[in-house]
């Protein structure tokens, strides 16, 4: 069984998101089902087979969620080691070829959220900077060719 690494915040926010599909979800999915059972023929009601792959997707999410949490491994932030670059380092980075600097914190892949700035570990650019130092290359293979991203600061 896989180990997921977590900080207490995305382990609170995973819960939350878990009770809410059971309680409401399981609710409304429900409903939705009750609802198109009582427009009749089940065959051909295009509702109902609806209602009834939402429920499959929900409880598939519900699943998904459930084995997520039941390996979980909470990592304290302040442990961290900021002399090179690991999981849940806020790590600063200059494309080498636009000089756009970027600022990424690295995740589980549980908790990654680009549009919030986390991206996971295990993805390329992630797997990229881990133990690079302040002032290294990293080249990282992407679909769109190799970049190069100097390391400019690594923090919590």
């Amino acid at each position: 069984m896989d180990l997921t690494l977590m900080t207490a915040a995305g382990f609170d926010k995973a819960k939350k998101e878990l009770d809410e599909l059971k309680g409401n979800g399981r609710r409304d999915v429900a409903r939705a089902i009750q609802e198109a059972r009582e427009k009749g023929d089940l065959s051909e009601n295009a509702e109902y087979h609806a209602a009834k792959d939402a429920q499959g997707m929900l409880e598939f999410k519900i699943n998904e969620l459930e084995k997520k949490l039941a390996n979980v491994k909470i990592i304290d932030e302040s442990m961290i080691d900021t002399s090179q670059v690991g999981i849940l380092s806020n790590v600063t980075i200059k494309n080498k070829k636009t000089n756009k600097e970027i600022v990424y914190k690295l995740v589980s892949e549980a908790e990654a959220d680009l549009k919030a700035g986390k991206i996971s570990v295990s993805s390329p650019i992630g797997q990229g900077l881990v133990g690079k130092k302040v002032g290294d290359i990293a080249t990282i293979t992407t679909p769109a060719g190799k970049l190069e991203f100097e390391i400019l600061k690594i923090s919590i």
